[in-house]
């Protein structure tokens, strides 16, 4: 962030107040408000705060009008098809792309921390069995304060370090025990001799009977799902995260809270919200009725169109080869879940309706897709997600805590209840 080089005039009455204009190393600049409430007694209102920036960060940068998508200024499209995961989290955490050396000794580290604690297998034995995955997700994750307690001094650089490679190697086995647990299956070890991703999808899919071998095709598809959800700015997860460790909580307990704001369908159930979509529309032949119910606001479209994008969403490209390979690997042609999505996806892409208002199909549309077709329950969706975005927000986490200007999270309100009054004895009161 560069020295104010200009300033905002504000007049509220007869107060006035320069405000100074901050520019970052791109993107809009930012007009800072702390001394607003000092010099005028007022506040700002932003419901969402979708107009308010809460802090300095040199992690992720997004363009929603043009569709731009950046980890550390590198476009989310060459590190989703030239990177790997590992390599992305080394990225965020450090802010460089590793060397050679750097890379395989983060791999080995992340490697070798995938086990859980013994006695932590039994914490999944409180859940019920028809718990949903991201309810144990949430307890279990919380609970690992409890475990590895020689690592919560946020103030450690050292056990912050030690504390992220936990959270990143461990939570790959905690989601494939939930999903384990939630299907009735026995628990399934990490072995080092996989990637990140080989790991996770062995430790969902394999039993006592017979092993499971990972597909490369399926590896691949799976290291790219987690490297484009690997972080997403200040999003209302991350934002959660960032709200919970400014008053000191520890980082095993910022990224529960994270992952209980994911867990709300407009956050990340949304790619569970577009299968369910399809479900609905049943058969290819019912789509031109669903896209005129769309067109008459009768049925809602999900899986198309950004909150954040206003143009195409940059992860969609990339993750729409992963679906389009899967599919195939799966030989899904006759499927008809995947029929009406391919059909929808020719619609949507050529119908004038759709082209004016930009709802492109964004990737929570081809994430659904993908996943289902690798055979993940919708259940399981929003615990991929939470897998993915770990690191991103330990990355933030980081980050705030290491900034000097941090304070604990306070936000303000405008007051609308009633003004002070005297209290009334229940005998008195009509």
């Amino acid at each position: 962030m560069t020295e104010p080089a200009k300033s905002a005039t504000l007049t509220l009455g007869d107060k006035t107040v320069e405000l100074p204009v901050l520019t970052g190393s791109t993107g809009p600049d930012v007009i800072d408000i702390r001394k607003l409430y000092g010099a005028t007694d007022a506040f700002t209102f932003d419901p969402g705060f979708t107009s308010t920036a809460a802090c300095e960060s040199a992690i992720t940068y997004i363009d929603g009008d043009a569709g731009v998508l950046l980890h550390r200024g590198y476009p989310i499209g060459q590190l989703a098809s030239q990177s790997n995961f590992i390599e992305t989290c080394y990225l965020l955490l450090h802010g460089e792309l590793p060397t050679a050396a750097q890379y395989a000794e983060f791999e080995t580290t992340i490697t070798r921390h995938t086990m859980l604690h013994a006695q932590f297998d039994r914490f999944f034995e409180g859940f019920r069995r028809d718990a949903h995955p991201m309810s144990i997700m949430v307890g279990a994750v919380g609970a690992l304060s409890a475990f590895y307690h020689d690592s919560l001094d946020i103030h450690d650089p050292v056990q912050r370090n030690i504390s992220a490679i936990r959270l990143i190697a461990k939570m790959p086995t905690i989601a494939a025990r939930a999903y384990k647990y939630h299907i009735g299956q026995p628990f399934v070890s990490p072995r080092n001799d996989l990637s990140y991703a080989e790991n996770f999808l062995r430790m969902c899919f394999a039993v006592p009977a017979e092993d499971y071998v990972v597909d490369p095709k399926m590896a691949k598809a799976m290291d790219r799902i987690f490297t484009l959800h690997a972080d997403h700015e200040q999003n209302a997860s991350t934002s959660t995260v960032r709200l919970a460790g400014s008053s000191g909580a520890n980082p095993f307990a910022c990224i529960a809270a994270g992952i209980a704001c994911l867990w709300g369908p407009s956050h990340g159930g949304a790619n569970e919200e577009a299968l369910l979509m399809l479900k609905e529309i049943g058969t290819p032949d019912k789509i031109p009725e669903f896209i005129e119910g769309v067109k008459s606001k009768k049925y809602k479209l999900m899986g198309f169109g950004h909150r954040v994008y206003k143009n195409y969403d940059p992860r969609a490209t990339v993750m729409k080869e992963s679906a389009d390979e899967i599919l195939e690997l799966i030989g899904a042609d006759n499927d008809p879940l995947f029929q009406v999505a391919k059909e929808l996806e020719r619609v949507a892409l050529s119908d004038e309706y759709f082209i004016e208002r930009k709802l492109f199909p964004n990737v929570d549309f081809y994430s659904g897709i993908t996943l289902s077709a690798m055979g993940f329950p919708t259940s399981m969706f929003t615990v991929l997600f939470a897998l993915a975005r770990t690191v991103g927000w330990i990355a933030q986490w980081e980050e705030m805590l290491a900034d000097p200007a941090q304070k604990i999270g306070r936000p303000r309100q405008l007051y609308t209840g009633p003004t002070e009054r005297d209290f009334v004895p229940i005998s008195a009161r009509g």
